[in-house]
């Protein structure tokens, strides 16, 4: 039986990993639960799976949800419950799905005690990709990936050796605006971006689809996690989602992982490789499917991409300050107090003003963090 930690148990990926437990319940136990501010979905959680830790966002909520727990479950808060939950249980693996770079120093006490790492927090190898990847190799420690498109990239390449790879190619759906030219993109509402026509994800991650900084993120994580330049990750529009992502050979050879969109999939396959279980998802027809669409990606459409790209190359704290400007940015966007096209105004100029540092230690990223923060919510 695998012992898994989920970081962000009540979140999107939180929630649907739970999904997975409930269809193995054989082959999972849960030691750990972390949330936020969702108290009530925590409290049903830990009464239901009866972790031996669980954590919650702040000392207040902590004293809410204390009377509820089962009587042999520890509780904590704040940042250091989070490491206590990554680090300090029996857990095999952790499910870092926290949203945000709050999941950065909990993910690498995970790395530091032995964990494997079910990796969804992206923002963990954005802003600090090179200390990350440097501490899991020393330890032995395997990032597997739970992004539906790393998660393809990840299996397209099982067995095959890195020299071989002349690229990847990333799919986007192209959120919730991809058939809207930029004068329209104007006049969109929050209500409008959260309707996402094919995956089932939290807010943030939504309005980062329909501005394409998530796909600008996942060329960043997946630089990282495995080993390639920036000139061989290409990003294709791809409506259906059917076609999570590719690897292309140097004897030109394409291999694709392919599926119904649900998040599912890839979650359960991170949690059981190198083995494969039945899965709730439904399965992909594709007679049924009939078509297949695909676009080349437009830089001036999506400038947020083009931002992404560019921080990449750049290294160093770009991507921290990519990052970071897009976190206030949404936010305040989710408020409504700024209009959609803003986000990426901020992002461009938080970036204008950022002065870059190579190599930088964990104390660099957070000054780079907040700096970058501050200057976003001042735009």
């Amino acid at each position: 039986m695998k012992k898994i930690a989920i970081l962000g148990s009540t979140g999107s990926i939180g929630t649907q990993t739970l999904d997975v437990v409930d269809m193995h319940p054989e082959r999972f136990q849960v030691e750990g639960l972390a949330a936020g501010g969702n108290i009530e979905l925590l409290i049903e959680q830990a009464k239901r799976y009866r972790p031996k830790k669980v954590s919650v966002g702040s000392k207040e909520l902590a004293e809410t949800v204390a009377p509820h727990l089962p009587v042999e479950t520890q509780l904590f808060y704040g940042k250091e419950g989070l490491v206590e939950v990554a680090a300090g249980t029996d857990a095999d693996t952790v499910v870092t799905a926290v949203m945000g770079s709050v999941g950065l120093e909990s993910t690498l006490a995970a790395i530091e005690a032995g964990k494997q790492i079910g990796l969804a927090n992206k923002e963990t190898l954005i802003t600090a990709g090179h200390i990350v990847t440097a501490r899991a190799a020393a330890k032995g420690v395997p990032l597997l990936p739970i992004d539906s498109e790393h998660s393809a990239i990840f299996q397209c390449l099982n067995g095959e050796p890195r020299e071989r790879v002349m690229g990847i190619t990333l799919t986007a759906s192209g959120g919730s605006f991809r058939n809207l030219t930029r004068e329209q993109l104007k006049e969109v509402t929050v209500e409008d971006a959260l309707k996402h026509p094919n995956w089932s994800m939290g807010s943030k991650i939504t309005i980062d689809s329909a501005t394409m900084v998530n796909k600008g993120l996942e060329v960043i994580e997946a630089h990282w996690l495995f080993g390639l330049r920036y000139d061989q990750i290409d990003v294709l529009l791809h409506p259906e989602s059917i076609i999570h992502s590719y690897v292309e050979f140097n004897d030109t050879s394409i291999i694709a992982q392919l599926g119904n969109p649900d998040m599912r999939v890839p979650i359960q396959y991170a949690l059981t490789y190198p083995d494969r279980l039945p899965s709730p998802a439904k399965r992909l027809s594709l007679a049924q499917a009939s078509e297949l669409h695909f676009r080349e990606m437009d830089m001036e459409r999506f400038p947020c991409l083009r931002m992404a790209y560019e921080c990449g190359k750049m290294g160093g704290t770009a991507t921290t300050a990519f990052n970071a400007a897009n976190e206030v940015a949404v936010a305040r966007f989710l408020r409504k107090e700024i209009s959609f096209l803003k986000i990426e105004d901020i992002i461009a100029s938080v970036l204008e003003a950022h002065r870059n540092e190579d190599e930088p230690d964990l104390e660099e990223i957070a000054r780079c963090d907040q700096e970058s923060r501050q200057l976003a919510f001042s735009l």
